[in-house]
């Protein structure tokens, strides 16, 4: 049944695809002397993956804390990461900010086109000029008041468990001096984990956004302190997440 359910994803996925991508290209030539932050591209993902998430049959998504998010802060915007899906779930918030993506996915169809198009920014995590570069234009981002989404674990999760924080979400939050605003997604995972494409049934999904944690509340200028910190109450919020999602 999986199976069938997985194929049936699979095609409508691909059909929104193939139907939106040369209209989102198109509006993209047309805006592309006049936006010069890719403003109009980003809205238009966002609200194309909100739709995809209310329309996919295999899952039940249950979004709290929305509201937290204050219209016109520049935040670092974190999260867990579990499965490819946490990408439609975080745009389906519709906030304002830019991805930073592996380089990797810009070789991806449609998703590395996507990439381009609304001037997200990539970084080889090999390569150490690299980063310096994602960094540099991270920070550039902050200060023209543009918010950065990453994943601080680098990678998905192949156990639905938080793994380490790498530090530079918090070398930028504590360089910029602005918010963090962590995000905690479950049950991703368990519909299609790392390397999967079958959906699997059975799972609910819960995106979570918490409090945002100011600069003066940091308690630390070292970044992967800062990192420790947030990891650690990542885990936590997790922990109560999944207790009382079983009461």
């Amino acid at each position: 049944m999986n199976i069938v359910k997985s194929i049936v994803v699979w095609i409508i996925g691909l059909c929104y695809m193939v139907i939106l991508f040369p209209l989102t290209f198109i509006i993209w030539l047309l805006v592309l002397p006049f936006d010069r932050d890719r403003l109009v591209i980003h809205w238009i993902l966002m609200y194309q993956s909100y739709f995809l998430v209310n329309l996919m049959p295999v899952w039940k998504v249950k979004i709290e804390g929305r509201e937290k998010a204050v219209p016109g802060t520049t935040y670092v915007i974190i999260s867990n990461h579990q499965s490819i899906l946490d990408i439609l779930l975080i745009n389906s918030l519709k906030l304002r900010f830019k991805w930073i993506s592996k380089i990797e996915n810009i070789k991806v169809p449609f998703l590395g086109w996507y990439l381009k198009m609304a001037g997200y920014i990539t970084v080889d995590r090999g390569n150490e000029e690299s980063k310096v570069e994602m960094l540099g234009k991270s920070f550039e981002c902050l200060k023209r008041d543009i918010s950065i989404m990453l994943f601080p674990e680098g990678t998905r999760s192949p156990d639905r468990q938080i793994g380490f924080f790498k530090r530079g979400a918090f070398q930028l939050a504590l360089q910029a001096k602005v918010p963090i605003l962590p995000i905690l997604i479950d049950g991703t995972g368990g519909i299609l984990p790392k390397h999967g494409l079958i959906f699997n049934s059975g799972h609910h999904i819960t995106v979570r956004v918490l409090d945002p944690v100011l600069p003066e509340s940091f308690g630390t200028d070292n970044a992967d302190e800062l990192a420790g910190k947030f990891n650690s109450k990542l885990v936590d919020e997790m922990k109560n997440l999944r207790e009382n999602t079983q009461i």
